[in-house]
């Protein structure tokens, strides 16, 4: 079998990839191989996190959008007014759709620069091989956990939300810093997402379905049908060592294979975009020269301060007390939080989000300040 792209992997980052390379006039064929592809879970971002030439190729995969977003805190509650959009899996499937693409059930035995081998002995020779199988643990990285439960759901009644709430932080914390995100679908249809910012990723199934109930019954809304559920756990990072990372990439890597999502939010729609614009300048070239390019952009990125970040309130914070600093930035001016979530956080937003009486204790945080794992 031949094919000129082919990708390890059918996650996040290697569907837009395919999206991509797919919405040009001369695209390439390209081979998806997953044992599972595009299941699992729904992939969200906000407005401005993406280019408006992104959003063109992009729209096709989203099934969701609405015109603005909230978040709730004690004494806190504030309506944002980026817009936020989510693809599901049937969406992105659809947008796939293409006689150029090709996706294969199937598990990856290996990767060559020049060819995949698959379990059942299938070989696809290519010009390009690209590894996108999702996070691995790795020595250069030291992550916490943004683990959660979602149910989408069907009820009795309507629910009144004319947008998201990215962030309802007024539930009980338990278990590090505890929030619920929503997302209404339709007039009677939600997921609600029980997510917890966590030193691991044990997560008790039973006990979040629990309190998802819990939740819909607080806010007045009767569940009549559960139509789907997702469960994952993202990385969030503390510690990171690039080129030891990345030394030891000799074929080309995106996504979380890649280390590429936001350091404190686990977003990585917006990191996947932009790799995915490296592939469609470098593919041709083979693997090796996308690899090389992957790794050189990849090490021009600048996260340390959002590690900086994690470790504050991973470290510093006591679990119970993670809510109060994420409480403090959600009352920062929006453009500010804006390009925090998009990753272009400037050295004045930097300044203006440490300024001030830290919410954690002096000592801790300076304890905290050093990072485990070097990045010189």
């Amino acid at each position: 079998m031949q094919t000129q792209i082919a990708i390890a992997g059918a996650g996040l980052a290697a569907a837009l990839t395919a999206l991509r390379l797919l919405s040009r006039p001369d695209c390439p064929s390209v081979i998806l191989a997953d044992p599972a592809p595009l299941t699992g879970r729904t992939w969200s971002f906000h407005e401005h996190d993406i280019s408006a030439s992104d959003r063109e190729w992009l729209a096709p995969a989203v099934a969701y959008q609405w015109a603005g977003q909230d978040v709730r805190f004690p004494g806190n509650i504030r309506s944002l007014r980026a817009g936020y959009a989510t693809i599901t899996p049937t969406s992105m499937a659809g947008a796939l759709r293409h006689p150029q693409l090709t996706m294969m059930q199937a598990r990856v035995q290996s990767l060559s620069p020049d060819h995949m081998l698959l379990d059942d002995g299938t070989r696809i020779d290519t010009r390009c091989v690209i590894d996108a199988r999702g996070i691995v643990a790795h020595p250069a990285m030291d992550i916490a956990f943004q683990k959660f439960l979602g149910q989408e759901v069907e009820l009795d009644a309507p629910h009144g939300l004319t947008r998201p709430i990215i962030m309802d932080a007024t539930v009980d914390q338990v278990d590090g810093y505890r929030f619920v995100y929503v997302l209404p679908f339709g007039p009677n249809r939600l997921l609600i997402e029980d997510t917890r910012y966590s030193d691991t990723a044990t997560l008790s199934a039973e006990g979040v379905r629990a309190a998802i109930g819990e939740y819909a019954n607080s806010q007045g809304w009767t569940i009549t049908r559960i139509l789907a559920e997702e469960q994952g756990a993202l990385p969030l990072m503390l510690g990171f060592d690039p080129k030891a990372f990345w030394a030891d990439a000799h074929l080309p890597r995106i996504g979380m294979r890649a280390a590429q999502f936001h350091p404190v939010t686990g977003y990585s729609l917006p990191d996947a975009v932009r790799t995915s614009a490296v592939v469609e300048a470098h593919w041709h070239k083979g693997s090796d020269a996308l690899a090389h390019a992957i790794r050189q952009d990849a090490l021009s990125r600048t996260t340390r301060f959002y590690r900086l970040l994690n470790r504050m309130l991973f470290r510093a914070a006591d679990p119970a007390q993670r809510r109060h600093v994420m409480n403090r930035f959600y009352r920062l001016p929006e453009p500010l939080i804006e390009r925090f979530y998009a990753g272009r956080t400037t050295p004045a937003d930097m300044a203006r989000i440490l300024i001030g009486k830290p919410p954690v204790p002096i000592r801790r945080a300076l304890r905290a300040l050093p990072e485990r794992i070097s990045d010189v």
